[in-house]
């Protein structure tokens, strides 16, 4: 049995933390559980039937403190919004500690791949966006350009299916109205520009016969499908992005949010909003590719539920750095272990050959 001090999870009592926590007992790795309270960190350590380290800290800074101080091998990071804090756990992370989150924002991603350079002077291994989107998309993006130049346009599209659980919560929340004033983003020409969240609507078919509407928005799924195709041109789509002329409305909720006392309202709203179920059960992750010869491929990744993918998603990444997999920097999940991470956490590839029939590969 390895020691407690392994993996330690942040936020492990929160439903990610919770169902990744249970993909590692079941691989039988010990986990120290972080977090806000420590009876609810003992109950959910409980609920797994599994002896695990309990760590009280209330704040960012605190769990950063105590990561420097006791030096884990992996740290998992569930708690956002990613953008403020995950470099100050990253930074937290001394030489020989490996770091993944579940994030799937694009400021994050920016700030965490600026620092590999550094990561790699320190021997720290840095994994964003190990979940259902990033993963998911980059999957079917690295499968369709294997063994192909670079690419010139690519689009990518996340429509996930998530069982409801209850209301979203104070960290996805603020996550959510914190993300509102980043507005949109997209590549072109290689270089990276302000877009109109909800623009470049796109609606069409899935290999099941149903149709998604996606629209743009700024997130961690853009960095990674242009880092795996190299292409100068790149979109990411996604469909709860509000479209038509409430598009136009953004920029001044962006200005209101601004407001300490509208934010916090905001964010107290939303906190309390119960979701929706998906309508399906089924988790599809797109991507339209197109190369400078004029080929044009379009292919898919088919989960079932987006939290089950992610819990299998990080815990596969957590296990494959603790057994020295990883290497040192900053590294997409599917750039630094490959597309069968994907497969592992439950995907299979439904791929459109050139002037072909739909293909499905395992």
């Amino acid at each position: 049995m390895r020691q407690v001090n392994d993996i330690w999870i942040l936020g492990a009592a929160g439903r990610a933390g919770r169902a990744i926590a249970a993909e590692l007992a079941e691989m039988g790795l010990s986990m120290t559980f972080v977090g806000r309270e420590a009876e609810t960190l003992k109950q959910a350590a409980r609920a797994l039937n599994i002896e695990a380290g309990i760590v009280v800290a209330t704040t960012i800074e605190d769990m950063a403190a105590a990561i420097s101080r006791t030096k884990p091998r992996v740290v998992i990071h569930t708690i956002g919004p990613f953008s403020r804090t995950a470099v100050a756990i990253v930074n937290a992370c001394p030489p020989g500690t490996h770091y993944v989150d579940i994030g799937n924002e694009l400021p994050a991603f920016l700030s965490l791949f600026a620092m590999s350079d550094e990561l790699a002077r320190t021997g720290r291994c840095v994994v964003p966006g190990a979940g259902w989107g990033v993963l998911g998309t980059e999957s079917v993006v690295l499968q369709l350009c294997e063994g192909r130049p670079s690419a010139t346009k690519v689009r990518v599209d996340n429509v996930a299916a998530v069982a409801a659980s209850g209301p979203l919560g104070t960290t996805l929340a603020q996550t959510i109205v914190e993300g509102i004033p980043y507005g949109g983003r997209r590549y072109a020409g290689g270089k990276l520009k302000k877009a109109l969240a909800g623009g470049d609507q796109e609606e069409f078919f899935l290999p099941d016969g149903s149709t998604a509407v996606t629209r743009l928005i700024a997130s961690g799924e853009l960095e990674a499908a242009r880092r795996a195709s190299q292409a100068s041109d790149v979109v990411a789509g996604f469909p709860a992005v509000p479209g038509g002329p409430i598009r136009f409305v953004i920029p001044a909720m962006a200005l209101l949010l601004s407001l300490p006392a509208v934010r916090r309202f905001a964010m107290d709203r939303l906190a309390k909003l119960v979701a929706p179920p998906s309508k399906t059960e089924v988790s599809w992750a797109r991507a339209r590719i197109e190369w400078p010869d004029g080929l044009v491929r379009t292919g898919w990744l088919r989960a079932g539920d987006g939290y089950a993918f992610l819990a299998k998603a990080s815990a596969g990444v957590a296990q494959r750095l603790l057994d020295g997999k990883g290497r040192p920097g900053c590294f997409t999940p599917g750039a630094l272990f490959g597309t069968s991470l994907a497969i592992e956490a439950g995907g299979t590839f439904v791929l459109e050959e050139a002037g072909s029939k739909t293909q499905e590969r395992p």
